[in-house]
C-alpha cells in the first residue's frame, strides 16, 4: 500500500556514500503539486528528504526526514540538483560552526549576558570571512599569523 507521499510525490532519487565508518543513505522526492496549497511565496517545488545513517554492519543509527520548499523551478532543478544543494547548504554550515567550535573554542567562551555573545560571533564570523575572502582557508594558521603581527590585520581591511 502507498503513502500519500508516494502519491503527491514522483519515484525518489537516492544516494548512497560509504565513509567515516558508517554507510549514508539520502532519498528526495520533489513535487510541484502541493504548490498551490503552500503558503509561501514564489514556491515552485516542495520535496521530501530521507537522510539514513547505517553501521557498516546494516544496523541503522539515525534516521530522519525533513521537508523542503524552493523556489527553483524544476527546469532548473530536478531532484538531483537539489538534493546536492541541500548536501551543500549542510556542509557550509558545518565548516563555519566548525571552525568557530574547534579554532575559536566558542563552546568554552565566557561571554555570556547581553549583546555580548552575538558580538563576538559576528566578530569571528567577519574574521572568518575576511580570511576566505584572501584565500586564507587555514583559518588556525591565520589566526596565528596575524597574532603574531597585528599590523598585518590592520592591512587585510585596508587600513
Amino acid at each position: 500500500m502507498k503513502t500519500w507521499t508516494m502519491k503527491i510525490f514522483p519515484p525518489e532519487y537516492v544516494t548512497k556514500e560509504k565513509g567515516h565508518g558508517r554507510i549514508e543513505v539520502r532519498k528526495i522526492r520533489v513535487s510541484t503539486a502541493l504548490n498551490d496549497y503552500v503558503t509561501f511565496p514564489y514556491v515552485a517545488q516542495v520535496c521530501r528528504i530521507e537522510r539514513m545513517t547505517y553501521k557498516l554492519d546494516g544496523e541503522l543509527l539515525r534516521q530522519e526526514v525533513a521537508y523542503g520548499i524552493t523556489s527553483i523551478p524544476p527546469e532548473k532543478a530536478d531532484a538531483k540538483r537539489l538534493l546536492s544543494l541541500n548536501r551543500g547548504h549542510w556542509c557550509i554550515e558545518n565548516r563555519l560552526h566548525w571552525v568557530r567550535d574547534v579554532t575559536f573554542d566558542e563552546d568554552r567562551s565566557q561571554i555570556r549576558t547581553g549583546q555580548g555573545p552575538r558580538a563576538m560571533a559576528t566578530l569571528r564570523n567577519l574574521a572568518i570571512s575576511l580570511f576566505r575572502l584572501h584565500n586564507m582557508n587555514n583559518i588556525a594558521q591565520a589566526l596565528r599569523s596575524f597574532g603574531r603581527n597585528p599590523e598585518r590585520a590592520l592591512q587585510l581591511v585596508g587600513l
